[in-house]
């Protein structure tokens, strides 16, 4: 599945945060330093969905708040909805 993920780094919580600009919204506390966000991202990502941070790379977006990511489980985008809320 790829995501469109917009990221918020340096927020005070780390959470699923609806939507921007067709984007999932995300925010973290890492600061957009030396890919400090990026590991957070994928760490959040992989501790949500239950998968390995093996199973989820970052295809572009690398030092932009704007990221598509290849998760490579096959997951619905309607239970990947929920998993975010709950």
């Amino acid at each position: 599945m790829k995501l469109k993920v917009y990221v918020q780094p340096g927020s005070k919580k780390q959470c699923f945060d609806g939507f921007f600009n067709e984007h999932v919204k995300i925010k973290l506390k890492s600061p957009p330093l030396d890919g400090k966000a990026n590991e957070e991202l994928i760490d959040f990502l992989s501790e949500k969905l239950g998968i390995s941070k093996k199973e989820i790379r970052l295809i572009s977006g690398d030092k932009s708040r704007y990221k598509l990511i290849d998760i490579g489980s096959e997951i619905d985008i309607k239970d990947f909805l929920k998993i975010l809320n709950g």
